[in-house]
């Protein structure tokens, strides 16, 4: 009878564990799409048919992607006075100048890459997560 009191509390105890780990993985931001969507306002009249998801911010280009790549690191990186451009594994989030701030497109690098090819093609790698800009003495730098 003694243990079954333990087996209980520790069986409840185990119960809100799973409770607790999954709400914040519902509402957590685990990758750069869902830490935008956490920390920017969205804006569906600036999404791009159902492929980039748009959102806004008060702040500069440079600042919103300094935020983001402060958070989650990118694959690579690229700025052009068009935007930053922001490639992850699966992602990508470009970074537009707006009237007031920034527009902050995430799209899958799937339809990303043909978008914006004609920016980025000669230096965004095509791959999962790493760049394939070469290698050698200096490589990314």
């Amino acid at each position: 009878m003694k243990y079954r009191k333990w087996f209980v509390l520790g069986a409840g105890l185990a119960l809100v564990g799973l409770l607790v780990a999954g709400v914040g993985t519902l509402y957590g931001n685990f990758s750069p799409r869902g830490y935008v969507a956490d920390k920017f306002s969205r804006s569906t009249g600036d999404d791009i048919g159902q492929d980039a998801v748009a959102y806004t911010s008060a702040k500069a280009p440079s600042e919103v992607a300094d935020q983001i790549t402060d958070a989650w690191r990118p694959a690579d990186r690229y700025v052009d006075g068009s935007g930053v451009y922001l490639r992850y594994n699966d992602d990508s989030i470009v970074i537009l100048p707006a009237a007031v701030g920034s527009l902050i497109l995430v799209e899958r690098m799937l339809t990303a890459y043909p978008r914006y090819y004609g920016i980025v093609g000669g230096y965004w790698g095509w791959g999962r997560g790493a760049s394939v800009r070469g290698g050698g003495p200096g490589a990314g730098k």
